[in-house]
């Protein structure tokens, strides 16, 4: 990775580092007053969203708002967390599925009719003699309409180009290749696109393991499932330590420039407000939270300004907190806040305002109006102004709705869509807690008047009150108030029912118990389920079109431009599997055995590929296809070589080993000993024969019996 660092350097585009800041950097003093102006009008525009991020918030952590009043006659103030389970419920659904094969939801695969790169080639090691011979007696020019006509600049060497990485591997038997699939039963197939796509998934799922994407991921599916929107940033360049020691024990690091993601919570976003989607988004600005450790380490980072980034430090710290920052801090207690508020703007400038800056434009893009930049400011200090270097020019934000509002760029959350319910479950609660509280005491009226006076009128078993002597009538009365609370409770439910209606998560789906009707057998829960993951497939849907399939095409990008091993280059697109982890594994290996069960029939085996579907069922049974199954392929080829090798020298031939030949099932190796079945009794060659023809003999007096089985 050290080639491709330096050519991220060589052709990224960035303001240069200075020592006299207050000189140097009196004509930028324009984008920082431009890039404000735009975090304040994106600020603006999100405060409905950040009220409703807010309802959220409390409903899930069971907090009542500033907005609800209770009355002195109100004693309860119980907050029933129905929220916290749904959300949970949703997010644990959404994990288990994006992660059912235990590895990132993402796929490389050749595109449908590849270009640069030949789908699939055959060589038949034992090619009939008609088939060799209309190839020989052919005309190497062809006729009109043969069908076999070369494309534009095409040469003789063009299918040997094609190979991809498959190249060098098959160029001892190039001259027996063909395009296309073999049409023998001998004929050996390698698909170049295919492996070249193999090599590049590999290499995205390891990119994605060592930048902690599976962990970002779940902190995005978590605020998309609360918040309505998950939102991940990459893929960006940046410098990974990895731990090394020398041989006397000291310790000596090796940094690497590798492709990293993150999560990036809503509440740090603020997208162009004129945008629905990350597609249309002109600008996008994070804010950052940086301690004076964090912003001093952004030095080591590429293109960004040391000496600025000291003056920064020397003004202090300017962090301010939002209004929002005291809800989800549980109202702290104010304190001074020791950190710096750096904001981050990638986005469209013009190209007139950059050269004012004093970037300096290639002449290539010069014609252009406005060009892509990425500009960090902290207070009032140009830290680093750099031109997008990825090509083509992408905002690296990706953002996914949990429900998409077409008219919004944030989604709706499971949160939201139970607010009300939510709000009518804690208010029956409340009633039917303070109705039973005052339904099982007793209300006492004392008449004073026929007691004693200046007795105690506290009550305790065993209390006794004296009489005014000849008093008539009762002294004390007890009045016990009707139970009402079932009523209370019967509306719950309901409002409980409507909770499970509003947001597509049904109770029985996270563990609810007592369920009546259908729901009582297996097959009946089986059907709610089935009908219940409806909903959980449009979010999955969501996730693999906003979210996986931009961030892979990103990685994709990534390697493309800034990756030069020819094994991954090909004609490829990047596919989200999120939808297809629906179906359990389990039940997806089942339908290959039956498939291959029914592919054994003999009229049917030449339509199937067994090599796929046998490693599509290690696949589904967790385990790595490389690992454990043969590539009939590779055997082929290496026969094939090893007969090249046999036929090089006549003086170095040596007899055919047994089991040689990939495609000899006999494994005699060519040979003709032990070819054949062993003789069964009554045979020639049977071991028995003279045995029992003796036993005969001595039974009929010594006379030989006719030698038929001889003959």
């Amino acid at each position: 990775m050290a080639d491709d660092e330096m050519m991220i350097e060589d052709d990224a585009i960035a303001l240069e580092d200075t020592d006299d800041i207050a000189v140097a950097d009196a004509d930028v003093s324009n984008i920082i007053p431009f890039i404000q102006e735009r975090y304040q009008r994106a600020e603006d525009y999100r405060y409905q969203d950040e009220e409703r991020w807010l309802r959220a918030y409390r409903n899930y952590r069971g907090l009542y708002g500033p907005d609800v009043q209770f009355t002195e006659a109100e004693k309860s103030r119980v907050f029933i967390k129905i929220t916290k389970t749904k959300t949970l419920a949703a997010y644990g659904q959404i994990v288990d599925v994006l992660f059912a094969s235990n590895r990132f939801p993402l796929s490389v695969e050749p595109t449908e009719l590849p270009e640069g790169v030949v789908e699939n080639v055959h060589f038949d090691p034992q090619e009939p003699d008609q088939l060799r011979g209309e190839t020989a007696l052919s005309s190497p020019y062809g006729f009109r309409g043969d069908g076999q006509n070369l494309e534009p600049g095409s040469t003789a060497t063009s299918l040997q180009e094609k190979l991809g990485a498959l190249e060098e591997k098959l160029e001892p038997v190039q001259e027996k290749l063909k395009e296309g699939p073999g049409q023998t039963p001998t004929a050996v197939n390698f698909s170049p696109a295919l492996v070249a796509a193999k090599k590049m998934q590999k290499k995205l799922h390891d990119q994605l393991d060592e930048s902690g994407a599976t962990k970002n991921l779940r902190s995005s599916a978590f605020e998309m499932a609360l918040f309505g929107t998950g939102i991940m940033k990459g893929p960006f360049a940046t410098d990974k330590e990895y731990a090394n020691w020398n041989e006397e024990g000291d310790y000596e690091p090796m940094f690497k420039t590798v492709p990293q993601v993150e999560h990036v919570s809503v509440w740090n976003f603020y997208p162009d407000p004129d945008a629905n989607n990350m597609d249309e988004a002109q600008y996008v600005i994070q804010r950052h939270k940086m301690s004076r450790s964090q912003l001093r380490n952004l030095k080591k980072r590429p293109y960004f300004r040391g000496q600025v980034i000291d003056e920064a430090i020397s003004f202090g710290e300017n962090y301010n907190k939002k209004y929002w920052e005291d809800d989800l801090s549980d109202y702290a207690p104010e304190h001074g806040i020791d950190r710096f508020e750096v904001l981050e703007y990638w986005g469209m400038v013009d190209i007139e305002m950059l050269e004012e800056q004093g970037v300096n434009i290639p002449k290539d893009l010069q014609d252009f109006d406005e060009l892509q930049a990425n500009v960090w400011i902290c207070n009032n200090n140009l830290i680093r102004m750099v031109l997008n270097p990825f090509k083509p020019a992408k905002i690296p934000y990706v953002a996914a709705p949990y429900e998409l509002n077409p008219y919004s760029f944030f989604g709706v959350g499971i949160a939201e869509n139970m607010d009300d319910t939510q709000t009518l479950m804690n208010g029956f609660m409340r009633m039917a807690v303070d109705n039973a509280v005052l339904s099982g005491n007793l209300i006492v009226e004392v008449d004073e008047t026929n007691l004693v006076p200046g007795q105690d009128l506290s009550l305790y078993p065993g209390k006794v009150f004296r009489r005014q002597g000849g008093a008539p009538g009762q002294a004390i009365f007890g009045t016990k108030f009707p139970n009402v609370s079932s009523e209370n409770m019967m509306l719950f439910d309901k409002a409980r029912q409507l909770a499970d209606e509003s947001t597509g998560m049904p109770s029985f789906a996270h563990g609810q118990t007592g369920v009546q009707g259908v729901g009582r057998t297996a097959s009946g829960i089986s059907m709610l389920m089935g009908a219940a993951s409806g909903s959980i497939k449009t979010v999955i849907k969501n996730v693999d079109d906003y979210l996986l399939r931009p961030l892979g095409e990103g990685f994709f990008r990534f390697n493309m431009q800034f990756d030069f091993d020819p094994e991954i280059k090909g004609d490829l697109e990047v596919k989200a599997r999120g939808t297809e982890s629906l179906m359990a594994n389990e039940v997806r290996s089942q339908r290959l055995m039956q498939f291959l069960g029914i592919a054994s029939n003999p009229a049917l085996a030449p339509f199937a590929k067994f090599q796929y579907i046998i490693s599509e069922i290690a696949k589904s049974l967790d385990l790595d296809p490389d690992k454990v199954t043969n590539n009939m392929s590779e055997a082929a080829l290496q026969a094939e070589l090893m007969k090249q090798f046999q036929a090089s020298g006549p003086e170095q031939q040596t007899p055919p080993m047994a089991g040689a030949d990939a495609n000899d099932p006999t494994g005699a190796g060519g040979g003709n000993i032990g070819v054949g079945q062993a003789p069964v009794p009554g045979e020639q060659g049977f071991s028995a024969n003279g045995q029992a023809n003796t036993q005969q003999t001595q039974a009929v007096g010594g006379q030989q019996p006719p030698m038929a089985s001889v003959q």
